[in-house]
């Protein structure tokens, strides 16, 4: 049994052949998805999602549609997590340092989700772009009780290291069947087994092969069996220890 853990079923992408997807994933083993809210208006259609019971739900604030959000959103956000008592995270939240010309907004958004999730005692689903030890150095700061995870984590095994010591996991996805990302796939080789989950970021993050092409949950058995073979151990045996692990981070 698998586990997306991090897939956008909720963007229109999918309005087309939604139930299609989900079906495609079933059929390759794929019993469960979370999806994380990106902005205040796609909150809507990620909570009506919530309530299929394969699917689990965040709600957050994205870095990368910074031009979206308004002030007001975070304290909607608030309000969104007194009402919806089932959310498993806040997120996808998190700096994205592609866009120096933002960072200081970005801080501060991200700053008000992670004090959200440390009051509230939920884990916090990051979105981590070029600022794996900035990240990990705010972390430590505000030492956050239920932890989180470093979505499509990219770093070094030291970082990685220092982010599973704060108690966070690492999500592997479409990146790692990029056979130039060697410094990405000696991490995923070094990495615990209650370490890292597997996910796909559909429709984004495709695998190699399929540049260009919509990314969708069915191909979490494909990420699966890239890392199986990176880390010399049988497709069921890191299929169970990312499905465990997403369990216990999401109190599934």
């Amino acid at each position: 049994m698998l586990i997306d853990a991090h897939c956008h079923l909720d963007f229109p992408d999918f309005d087309a052949d939604r139930e299609a997807v989900v079906e495609r994933a079933r059929a390759v083993g794929v019993s469960h998805f979370v999806v994380p809210g990106t902005t205040r208006a796609r909150w809507p259609d990620v909570l009506a999602l919530g309530a299929r019971d394969d699917v689990s739900v965040c709600l957050g604030l994205h870095p990368y549609f910074l031009e979206e959000h308004r002030e007001e959103d975070l304290a909607a956000l608030e309000a969104g997590l007194e009402t919806h008592g089932d959310l498993v995270a806040i997120g996808e939240c998190g700096i994205d340092a592609r866009f120096p010309e933002t960072l200081d907004a970005q801080w501060r958004l991200f700053d008000a989700q992670l004090r959200m999730a440390k009051a509230r005692r939920l884990p916090v689903v990051i979105h981590c772009v070029r600022a794996n030890d900035r990240v990990a150095r705010r972390l430590r700061e505000l030492a956050l009780p239920a932890g989180g995870l470093i979505h499509a984590f990219a770093g070094s095994p030291e970082q990685a290291k220092a982010l599973l010591d704060l108690g966070f996991v690492v999500g592997l996805g479409g990146a790692v069947t990029h056979v130039r990302a060697k410094r990405l796939r000696r991490t995923v080789a070094s990495l615990p087994d209650d370490g890292y989950v597997l996910e796909t970021d559909s429709p984004d993050m495709p695998l190699a092969g399929r540049q260009g092409e919509r990314n969708e949950p069915a191909r979490v058995a494909e990420v699966c069996r890239v890392v199986a073979d990176l880390r010399e151990e049988p497709f069921e045996a890191v299929a169970a220890a990312s499905t465990a692990t997403a369990r216990r981070l999401f109190r599934l």
